[in-house]
């Protein structure tokens, strides 16, 4: 399954390209960069804007061209796919670009929820534009299994099968199903589509990033990411530092860890958002999880009784499309919930249906949303892109047995998720070791003030990473948002929603870096 860092607001006609011959460079164009930190010879290319086929009524839409290999400039191309929504106050001071998360969330859609997501002031100064990474959605997509591959890959129990000593423990038959589904996905991006595969990291999306800064005509970046999307902006800054203007990096990924600590860390994240939900349900006369007055310890055993019951015997579907709802896809439907509040009632309502109707029909519709499969069809490619950028982001071990005792370490964390999110790694196991980038720190020296936000009760990027992240850039300062739910900005702390706006706009930095603590702001230590 692997690791998915996706902002809270991700289950919320392309212009022509004109191309000519010439070599393109300095800050006012569109340069990408090459692997040795030299510009790349891209093409002249002006973005053709056109009205969209589907979003908000004034925005627009085009398409560039980047190179497939920045290591070979002058190869194969591919498409990236933009949209942009103009600026309130007419002419716009720049450009905002934005991306939700993932990896495998569409920046292009993400801008059709600026009104939510952006305040009206940064909205009045800047044009709000985003794009579909390379391999994801609209640009040119990787495409690995079909619906009903990822069907199967999504619906393998991790944990608790015949020959099991306990959740963590997949036993033999277990352990053959998983390693044969995550040996299928590879071979089936491999056989669809073995280039793109192999240059589908973050650190190629950061230079596709600063070509279109370029063809924007912005001399800096003014950057918004969320989740996966702050390592997006963090290589950006590690490669291009003179063209940082202002970044946002918020619920942060922390970039210096290997793929298989990260799935194990992410582990504790959940486990305490979903102690906040279960806390939160046992407040209402409505909980399906417990009485008033059931402790959290009590709400949570509740839920692993539910689950395992739908191991034994799945839950019933009313979709119709003949899937199972087991442990694996009951839990995914709960993972999902975990992102955001607003999700809880809905939650709330599927629980209640499973365990008073045997229904489990709630559950796999907020599954299906966290893994965009709205058509009944088929997917969203988000889950090739997610898979194939984390195991090209980082290292990750080789030995199955390195999996097991992950599985095991992240059951102490989380008992419920723990064993999915380290056995849900496994994919990279096989990833061609030529397409790995090395594992490292990213620094950025020699770029202006970074913001990096963080909430103390994130789900999906523990507060641990935005401190580390923060640490790690040289010029990185830390925002706290205490509260639950994945990222801070625009998630109803009006602290964090001011000192954002405060330093997109106006580039406005406390001394030493600030926290919103309870709506209360204070000196960060």
């Amino acid at each position: 399954m692997g690791t998915r860092y996706r902002g809270p607001w991700a289950a919320l006609l392309a212009g022509t390209v004109v191309v000519s011959g010439c070599t393109v460079g300095g800050d006012d164009d569109a340069t990408g960069d090459g692997g040795d930190g030299a510009p790349v010879e891209i093409a002249e290319q002006v973005l053709a804007w056109d009205e969209c086929e589907t979003g908000l009524p004034d925005s627009e839409c085009a398409v560039f061209e980047v190179p497939l290999d920045y290591d070979d400039p002058d190869g194969e191309r591919i498409e990236i796919a933009v949209k942009r929504l103009p600026a309130t106050g007419g002419d716009a001071t720049g450009s905002l670009l934005v991306n939700p998360g993932g990896p495998g969330g569409s920046g292009h859609d993400f801008v059709d929820h600026a009104p939510y997501t952006v305040s009206e002031a940064v909205r009045e100064r800047f044009d709000v534009v985003g794009f579909d990474p390379r391999g994801v959605g609209r640009s040119t997509p990787l495409t690995c299994l079909d619906a009903e591959g990822i069907d199967e890959f999504l619906g393998t129990d991790y944990g608790g099968g015949e020959g099991a000593d306990d959740l963590a423990d997949l036993g033999p038959e277990g352990l053959a199903e998983i390693e044969a589904n995550s040996r299928a996905f590879v071979e089936a991006c491999e056989e669809n589509d073995p280039d793109l595969m192999r240059n589908i990291g973050t650190a190629d999306v950061a230079r596709d990033m600063d070509v279109l800064r370029g063809l924007l005509g912005d001399e800096r970046l003014t950057y918004l990411g969320a989740s996966y999307g702050t390592h997006i902006g963090a290589q950006y800054a590690e490669q291009f530092p003179e063209r940082v203007r202002a970044l946002v990096l918020d619920g942060a990924v922390d970039p210096s860890q290997d793929q298989l600590t990260v799935s194990v860390q992410q582990a504790t994240g959940f486990e305490t958002a979903l102690r906040s939900f279960v806390e939160d349900c046992l407040t209402r006369p409505d909980c399906p999880l417990g009485a008033r007055g059931s402790t959290v310890d009590e709400g949570v055993a509740a839920l692993d009784e539910l689950l395992a019951g739908a191991a034994e015997e799945p839950l019933a579907n009313s979709t119709g499309d003949g899937r199972e709802v087991n442990r694996a896809r009951a839990e995914l439907g709960v993972l999902a919930a975990l992102y955001t509040e607003n999700w809880w009632p809905r939650v709330r309502e599927a629980l209640t249906d499973a365990k008073e109707d045997g229904d489990g029909t709630g559950l796999l519709l907020l599954g299906d949303d966290l893994y965009g499969r709205a058509d009944p069809d088929e997917y969203e490619n988000s889950t090739a892109a997610l898979t194939a950028v984390n195991c090209s982001d980082s290292v990750a071990p080789r030995d199955v047995e390195a999996y097991a005792d992950a599985a095991a370490e992240a059951a102490e964390e989380s008992p419920m998720f723990g064993p999915m999110l380290a056995w849900g790694a496994l994919t990279c196991a096989f990833w061609p070791e030529e397409a790995v980038a090395p594992l490292g720190e990213l620094n950025a020296v020699g770029a202006d003030p970074i913001m990096v936000v963080g909430t103390t009760r994130d789900s999906a990027t523990p507060y641990a990473w935005s401190e580390a992240l923060a640490d790690q850039l040289d010029s990185g300062f830390l925002v706290t948002r205490d509260g639950d739910g994945h990222t801070g900005y625009r998630m109803g702390d009006a602290c964090v929603d001011a000192v954002v706006d405060e330093y997109l706009l106006e580039l406005t930095v406390p001394d030493d870096g600030m926290a919103c603590a309870s709506h209360l702001v204070e000196e960060a230590g």
